[in-house]
């Protein structure tokens, strides 16, 4: 690690965010770290070790200052996201063979493709999407009351969200236990280490998960060239780009990034948010006492409070200023959104949970700019309409022990979360309104 201007705080000179360890570490310790890399004067290169199993082995400056990483997200001309945004960068064979990513692209061609998705999420398509939210998360939440799994992740937290995307898309139910299998075999070794054998198997797997959910999308792309229904799918595969219809790889590519971060992203953000309001009953029952009035501000807090997305990377272009040092083409920067969603000269109180707080600038969706995160008001219906059926039901549900992260330098990765339920607790009756 390279500390800038001769920095002399040994405390910041011993933080690594390229050696794995570092993301084993709790993650007080992490948030820790990265306060005292905004105290720097100027952004922090990081250098990987040779041999290190979980990097690509390029150096990177870490932005950790809320206004740099808003700055990076919002010049997109200066900071790219190709060649990748997470590391190690996609192989080129892989993109030829699965599609790039949306969020690999810059310029006309991101430009493009996502002009023609966003007009597919038409009024009456969000509106239908809305009143389905709501049906779902009571239906879970009364499966959940009835079964009493004794882990909150594999129930409502993960199934909300695939059952509201595989809907809006018109995956039909047969289709979805296996989607719902290669979700997790495509993401969960996203942002570990990986050691010995497991170098090799498990980046394998992941491929074959993407291929699989691929063929599963080019079945159903082709049955609704032939038989439109009013789903996602439909409206897609009969969109243009640049006078030609999208491929079945376009479609592929960008089904598989809606699935994989459509569904991990929310279920860990509805887990961390109900342990938030499980440790801090008083803003529990705060949001009890006036669901529709603080659910908003809940919402939000949360997605700050976690950041389920830790980082993105970034590819400087042409030579710039930023943060006290200047950029070079070609040096790669990390966007950390989990530093820059605690910084104090943004945020008073940045550990504080607090659902009342205003303004929340946080960048849990991103930077704003052309990537900025598609779903976020779909995720934001469906943890209103989760945490509405949990609670507002004289059934409350409970934690019995802390989250289970999984280490990743990626994404903050709910594990488990074990809990239980209690029907003890007599609701207001405030608190008893329920919207379907």
């Amino acid at each position: 690690m390279t500390v800038p201007n001769q920095v002399s705080d040994d405390r910041a000179a011993r933080i690594d965010l390229a050696d794995p360890a570092f993301w084993q570490l709790p993650r007080p310790e992490r948030l820790s770290a990265f306060a005292r890399l905004r105290q720097l004067e100027a952004p922090v290169l990081f250098t990987p070790r040779p041999g290190t199993a979980r990097t690509s082995g390029k150096p990177f400056y870490a932005l950790v200052r809320h206004a740099d990483v808003l700055t990076a997200s919002r010049t997109p001309k200066v900071f790219a996201s190709a060649p990748g945004v997470t590391t190690p960068e996609p192989a080129g064979w892989a993109k030829a063979l699965f599609g790039n990513s949306m969020v690999n692209m810059d310029g006309p061609e991101h430009a493009a493709l996502r002009r023609i998705i966003s007009r597919r999420f038409t009024p009456r398509l969000l509106a239908a999407t809305e009143e389905n939210i709501g049906r779902l998360a009571g239906r879970l939440v009364d499966e959940m009351i009835a079964e009493r799994p004794g882990d909150f992740m594999p129930s409502a937290a993960s199934r909300l969200p695939l059952e509201v995307i595989c809907d809006l898309m018109g995956i039909p139910g047969e289709h979805r236990p296996r989607i719902a299998a290669q979700i997790d075999h495509a993401s969960e070794h996203v942002g570990v280490e990986r050691r010995g054998r497991a170098r090799l198997r498990i980046p394998g797997r992941g491929l074959a998960s993407l291929a699989m959910m691929q063929l599963v999308m080019a079945r159903l792309a082709r049955e609704r060239r032939r038989r439109p229904q009013d789903d996602l799918v439909s409206a897609l595969v009969r969109a243009d780009i640049e006078g030609e219809g999208l491929s079945s790889r376009d479609l592929g590519a960008f089904f598989s990034l809606l699935l994989v971060a459509g569904v991990e992203t929310t279920r860990n953000a509805i887990a961390h948010g109900l342990f938030l309001l499980d440790r801090h009953p008083e803003q529990r029952e705060l949001l009890r006492s006036d669901f529709d009035r603080y659910i908003g501000g809940a919402v939000e807090e949360i997605v700050r409070h976690s950041t389920p997305i830790i980082q993105f990377r970034r590819t400087v272009v042409s030579e710039c200023e930023l943060g006290g040092r200047t950029f070079l083409p070609g040096e790669k920067v990390a966007l950390l959104y989990a530093s820059a969603n605690r910084d104090e000269s943004v945020f008073t109180r940045p550990d504080l949970f607090d659902i009342t707080r205003s303004p929340n600038p946080h960048l849990g969706y991103g930077g704003g700019g052309p990537h900025h995160c598609l779903g976020a008001h779909l995720a934001r219906l469906e943890m209103t309409a989760l945490y509405r059926e949990l609670l507002t039901r004289r059934t409350v549900i409970r934690r019995t022990g802390d989250p289970k992260l999984v280490d990743s330098n990626f994404d903050n990765r709910v594990g488990s979360l074990p809990f239980t339920l209690d029907s003890a607790v007599t609701c207001t009756a405030r608190s008893q309104r329920r919207i379907r």
